[in-house]
């Protein structure tokens, strides 16, 4: 009986240091191999919840410091990253906030989904036509086609088609009120079996290659001034790169055609060799700009996952994703919050941003969504 009990006493502490060795940890700022991508998402989407989340106004605030200004965009890709969340744990906690959302981003933005820029409404679209397909719930369904009926009114013949940018300025025509309007029709038809949707896809995607996009490198354009014919050329953003990818890429998944796949690589190519600083993605700013890196890493999260996509190809691009969510995790975040800034090489203060943090949270739920399918 004693040599028993003194067996039972020395395998117990073996079984509790078992059990420590086995706990979720996100991993420390020396180790990369030791981080748990899915922990250390749950803590950047947690943190999105807890520090900027507006529990009277039912939305998510500027940033984390007091400033409660309702922006329309950047809360569609804040439900977006609840819905990354909801998607990757089934956890409950994550998909409370979509009713919540749904009610108080509608209140603020006028109670109504319309809105005069047609990009945040093609984000809200999408946004809502994710959480659709995420719960079943009509009313995301219902909102997310009553938006498209409105962005589709932003056509017109100025510089040869396109959706314009803003209502009221016609002549403008952008890359990100055509490459996510792009991305919605073929996801509707996806989803619904509307061939006008799909008419649409084709449309939009068509006048933006042959309007806004160097065929020769990858490299998407701003805008077109209908007025005088000028390109701005000149701005280049990971975020025009972005939906420009995940256009050519629902496409293909659409006409299973080759050369979808390929326009889409070849902007990839270009974004990662190009818009970056030493292979990280480069910052681009506070504000909007806070917001671009995550829209790209979206869809190119998408475009790495297709069937089609070569191999030595996707080990690359896993690669790439892989050294800037490391690069995330263990230089840039702020680890008392869990905040991500700008720069993802550096550490930000104690005011964050809502759109620098949803670009943080993109990139390590991207992690986390590649890991748990054996990819990373």
């Amino acid at each position: 009986m004693k040599k028993q009990l003194l067996l039972l006493l020395l395998i117990i502490p073996l079984l509790f240091a078992c059990g420590s060795e086995n706990q979720p940890d996100p991993g420390n700022n020396n180790n990369k191999d030791s981080i748990n991508w899915n922990s250390a998402a749950n803590a950047g989407s947690q943190a999105l919840i807890s520090s900027f989340w507006n529990i009277n106004g039912k939305y998510f605030n500027t940033d984390n410091s007091g400033n409660t200004t309702f922006q329309y965009w950047p809360n569609a890709h804040a439900l977006d990253v609840l819905i990354d969340a909801y998607l990757r744990t089934n956890d409950t906690y994550y998909k409370s906030y979509f009713d919540r959302w749904y009610t108080g981003v509608k209140a603020a933005n006028g109670n109504s989904w319309n809105n005069d820029f047609y990009d945040d409404m093609e984000w809200n679209a999408l946004a809502l036509l994710r959480a659709y397909k995420a719960t079943n719930d009509t009313r995301y369904k219902d909102a997310a086609l009553e938006l498209w009926g409105y962005i589709k009114l932003g056509w017109n013949d100025n510089a040869g088609g396109g959706i314009t940018w803003k209502k009221g300025m016609e002549y403008s025509k952008n890359a990100c009120s055509n490459g996510p309007a792009a991305i919605l029709a073929a996801r509707l038809y996806q989803e619904f079996g509307n061939v006008e949707d799909k008419e649409w896809a084709v449309k939009i995607y068509n006048w933006l290659k042959s309007t806004l996009v160097n065929t020769n490198n990858g490299m998407v354009y701003d805008n077109i001034d209908s007025r005088t014919g000028i390109i701005k050329k000149e701005w280049i953003f990971t975020y025009n790169q972005g939906t420009y990818i995940g256009a050519a890429v629902e496409l293909h998944k659409i006409f299973n055609e080759k050369a979808y796949l390929n326009d889409a690589i070849l902007a990839a190519d270009y974004t990662i060799s190009s818009l970056v600083d030493n292979s990280i993605l480069k910052s681009e700013g506070t504000g909007d700009g806070g917001l671009f890196k995550g829209v790209f890493v979206r869809y190119f999260t998408q475009l790495i996952q297709q069937e089609r996509l070569d191999s030595p190809i996707r080990k690359r691009y896993v690669q790439f994703m892989k050294l800037n969510a490391e690069t995330l995790w263990n230089q840039g975040t702020n680890k008392s919050g869990t905040f991500f800034g700008p720069n993802w090489r550096v550490k930000p203060g104690a005011t964050i941003g809502l759109t620098e943090q949803l670009s943080g949270c993109m990139l390590i739920e991207a992690a986390a969504l590649l890991d748990n399918k054996k990819l990373l």
